[in-house]
């Protein structure tokens, strides 16, 4: 699903009434739509550090795949960069994490994400955004030509915003919920 689908799909789940506007809590029914679609946010930013990290991907689509990437982020979001090699976790504005990862020193990289999951609800905060925290687990692999490997998997915590926005759509002003990727920090680095 793209993004502009999801959007769309977002917008026509939560236009329900003037009213919405005044609803300073989450319904249940919503809520259950918000995680699914940070939930699918989640996949997509998978998807694309996978893409992004490829050394098959043509520079001209990954840069493609970074400019998709940075539109699930809240301004300001930092990524998490850990090894087992290494104590320091390193910390990244996302669009240069994104190029650092193109730029690995390896022939080969695979990225995958799994056990994608919600570790903490959304809670409303005095702001009116509700926060909560999705964990995924990383397994990353590069290769070298020369038989140099190195492996290893990531437990990250993902700080997920979820706040109400207002779009026009025919003339007419639609509220809707949107979610926003935040910071990704690193939990855990072990080998394989």
């Amino acid at each position: 699903m793209n993004r502009s689908s999801i959007f769309l799909a977002v917008i026509l789940l939560f236009a329900g009434s003037v009213s919405l506007f005044a609803q300073p809590e989450i319904s249940p029914e919503r809520k259950q739509a918000i995680d699914s679609l940070a939930l699918e946010k989640v996949r997509d930013l998978g998807k694309y550090i996978s893409i992004i990290g490829n050394k098959d991907t043509p520079f001209s689509e990954a840069n493609r795949v970074i400019d998709r990437a940075l539109e699930l982020f809240a301004e300001g979001s930092q990524m998490g960069v850990s090894s087992i090699n290494k104590k320091d976790i390193n910390y990244y504005g996302i669009r240069e994490y994104f190029q650092r990862l193109m730029a690995l020193n390896y022939d080969r990289v695979k990225i995958d994400w799994f056990n994608i999951q919600y570790i903490s609800d959304l809670v409303r905060q005095p702001d009116g955004r509700y926060v909560g925290v999705i964990t995924v687990y990383q397994r990353f692999t590069g290769e070298s030509d020369d038989g140099l490997k190195y492996v290893d998997t990531t437990k990250k915590d993902i700080t997920v915003y979820v706040e109400r926005k207002q779009t026009q759509i025919q003339g007419r002003v639609i509220g809707f919920w949107d979610v926003l990727l935040g910071d990704i920090r690193v939990t855990e680095t072990k080998p394989g």
